[in-house]
């Protein structure tokens, strides 16, 4: 008899077409210009059909210091207004390389102020040690790993 082995990877498209919210307690770090901005295994991640999760990280696990308010906000039908911020570390300067839901909408409050970043705009973002890939699209901010199928949009 043949055994027909089960893929252990996530597709992106059985994820609900509504997002979901829900806790990881995957290692995760954020790393730019040699230093580590944000070291957690308290995160949240936002699944969205058709996208690679976006990582939310509390506000205590980043270096706060090393963000500025960009004045940039987008809108999200779902999360609701974001709000974004510039990376200042050392003399390396990355616009709207992070963003905040302040006031997320009805559903979406476990990410209140919770910090989530693009991994196109840093040196590193890892999930138990292996650096994600950034979603084709700039404007996404989902983190493409090993462990999760596409096809990616």
């Amino acid at each position: 008899m043949r055994t027909i082995p089960v893929s252990t990877r996530e597709s992106i498209w059985e994820y609900p077409r509504i997002p979901i919210v829900e806790p990881v307690n995957r290692h995760i770090e954020v790393i730019h210009n040699n230093s580590c901005i944000s070291d957690t295994r308290r995160a949240l991640r936002v699944c969205e059909n058709g996208h690679a999760p976006s990582y939310y990280l509390p506000p205590e696990d980043v270096r706060m210091e090393l963000l500025e308010p960009s004045g940039f906000k987008t809108f999200c039908e779902w999360k609701g207004v974001a709000s974004y911020f510039d990376l200042v570390v050392g003399s390396e300067y990355v616009p709207d390389a992070a963003w905040v839901y302040q006031e997320p909408s009805r559903g979406f409050e476990a990410i209140r102020d919770f910090i989530s970043f693009y991994p196109a705009r840093v040196d590193a973002c890892l999930l138990d040690g292996e650096i994600a890939s950034p979603e084709p699209r700039s404007f996404y901010g989902g983190w493409i790993t090993s462990d999760l199928e596409g096809p990616f949009r």
